[in-house]
């Protein structure tokens, strides 16, 4: 007989956090599923023990988390971690890994808080070592205190390059070089949305003291920069630039770069749950309702997987999810539900006003517009480049999938998770169509990495072939 759960929350990061600590305070018997040993997710990584000297560092919205965690703690839901979700079926099964051992649990509802990843946007030596993203070196930080120890340049577009910035000012960190990818008709554009976001809370006010913070520590953040190009031969040498009417070069043997987030969809499509395409985060997201819930039954999504709104509002969209699972579950009816719900709900108008000036502003369709040289490598795993992607849409491909059945393109280990959009895009533009159009790749169980030994030893394996399948 496989192990059941009432409440199985994939994702202990705000949103998953808040969610089954809020389900487990009305009576449902709630477990969080992550794949990380602690608490905390990515935005609130190692915030039980940081190996941070200096908490500041951080900053006060990392502090946040903390509350989160202790309201986890006290609420009595269950929490297993280092475990791996590499399958969720539309039954409600769940596939799990951990311990070098798989095996199948099922549920009465599930809700999806697995959060957001970097968008992967490939330029010449993209693949050089010497460059990695932002989030990574975010990651080193919060869960290692690893800092780099001779220079870095930060190179891209979006809110997280101001604040790993400003933290590396504060951890000592010698910053060479901030380039700053937003174009500058970006600020005009985004100005009429300007007094909306003000209202929204202070986040335009912690921007600009970023801004400030880092300049204040002398460090060159260069505006309006174009054709970015990191440069070498076996690693990083350097990087160059256009910027201000001319070409600038920087010797460095890190870049870090970053162009913004976009939801983590990989669970939910591999389910077959409706997903839509936006156009103004400029990626793909599931569809759902105020509450979560999506095309399938018994199935929500909450957090920046269902939509980039950022770490404090997908705490209170979790909540939502919670809410609305308690009430199917049968624990509080209809009126209770929405009662409770006022406050997030209310959190959520406001906070959500300052979207539009963020997206507008940060906008990555002119680094995703750039042309990509034909020799660019843009699926990394089995080393396929731009050239003949396109090659293989002039042939025919409609879309990602068949590039991907003609040229292995997100075959490899990232299962389409860093090539799928760029693979999407440029089919796109080779045949005229839009991205809504030419769809996403679809992944399939396992979503994540797992062996052929573990899954000899899955538990319960005769009765989940057939939802596999499915999936």
């Amino acid at each position: 007989m496989a192990e059941h759960f009432e409440f199985a929350v994939i994702g202990a990061g705000p949103a998953g956090l808040a969610a089954a600590a809020l389900a487990a305070q009305t009576g449902v018997a709630a477990v969080v599923l992550d794949e990380q040993p602690t608490l905390g997710g990515q935005i609130y990584r190692s915030i039980e023990q940081s190996p941070l000297s200096d908490s500041n560092i951080l900053g006060d919205d990392y502090r946040i988390g903390e509350g989160l965690v202790w309201a986890f703690r006290a609420s009595g839901a269950r929490h297993l971690g280092g475990t791996d979700v590499w399958m969720v079926g539309t039954d409600r099964g769940i596939g799990l890994a951990s311990d070098g051992k798989a095996r199948i649990v099922t549920a009465d509802r599930i809700l999806i808080a697995v959060g957001s990843q970097e968008r992967a946007v490939p330029f010449p030596g993209w693949t050089l070592p010497g460059v990695m993203t932002a989030g990574a070196g975010q990651i080193l930080l919060k869960s290692a205190a690893v800092v780099p120890s001779d220079g870095v340049v930060l190179a891209g577009t979006g809110p997280l390059l101001f604040l790993i910035a400003a933290q590396y000012v504060r951890a000592g960190v010698s910053l060479k070089a901030v380039l700053d990818m937003t174009p500058r008709a970006n600020y005009v554009r985004a100005a009429p949305y300007l007094p909306a976001a003000l209202t929204a809370g202070n986040y335009i006010g912690k921007g600009l003291s970023y801004m400030r913070e880092i300049r204040k520590a002398g460090v060159a953040v260069t505006g309006a920069v174009r054709d970015l190009r990191a440069v070498g031969g076996e690693r990083l040498e350097a990087v160059t630039y256009s910027a201000a009417g001319r070409r600038h070069r920087i010797d460095t043997g890190l870049l870090m770069v970053h162009f913004g987030v976009i939801p983590n969809t990989s669970l939910s499509r591999s389910i077959g749950i409706d997903h839509e395409w936006d156009a103004r985060q400029v990626c793909w997201r599931p569809r759902t309702d105020e509450w979560g819930n999506t095309s399938v039954d018994g199935i929500a999504v909450a957090g920046d997987c269902a939509g980039i709104w950022g770490a404090q509002a997908a705490a209170h969209a979790g909540r939502l999810a919670a809410l609305e699972a308690a009430r199917a579950l049968g624990r509080i009816d209809t009126a209770e539900r929405d009662g409770q719900a006022a406050p997030d709900r209310a959190f959520l108008r406001r906070d959500r006003r300052v979207r539009p000036f963020l997206e507008v502003l940060y906008s990555p369709e002119s680094c995703l517009d750039a042309e990509l040289e034909d020799d660019v490598l843009v699926c990394r795993c089995e080393e396929i480049t731009a050239g003949q992607v396109r090659q293989a849409a002039q042939l025919g491909c409609m879309g990602p999938n068949q590039v991907k059945a003609f040229l292995r393109a997100g075959m490899g280990p990232c299962q389409g998770r860093q090539c799928g959009d760029t693979v999407a895009r440029l089919t796109a533009r080779a045949g005229g169509k839009s991205m809504a159009e030419v769809g996403f790749l679809r992944p399939r169980p396992p979503i994540k990495p797992i062996s052929i030994e573990t899954l000899a030893k899955i538990e319960e394996a005769a009765a989940a072939m057939p939802d596999i399948e499915q999936a």
